[in-house]
């Protein structure tokens, strides 16, 4: 038994556009999502901001020449 395969049969059948309409939703989900997965890879390799020294321990130093 031979099957034939028609190019017809292989293109999807979009004539009421519902099925693009889908395709490009979930693109948009699928780049927002990895957007965010990249901001917060962005922010955990950020340093962390040292805090300010307090008092004046350090400041001074003792030369003696």
């Amino acid at each position: 038994m031979a099957i034939s395969i028609g190019t017809a049969n292989l293109e999807p059948n979009l004539s009421n556009g519902n099925v693009g309409v889908k395709v490009a939703q979930l693109a948009k989900e699928q780049q927002q999502v990895e957007g965010d997965i990249a901001l917060q890879l962005i922010d955990a390799a950020a340093p962390a901001p040292e805090a300010a020294p307090v008092g004046n321990a350090g400041h001074n130093i003792n030369i003696k020449v």
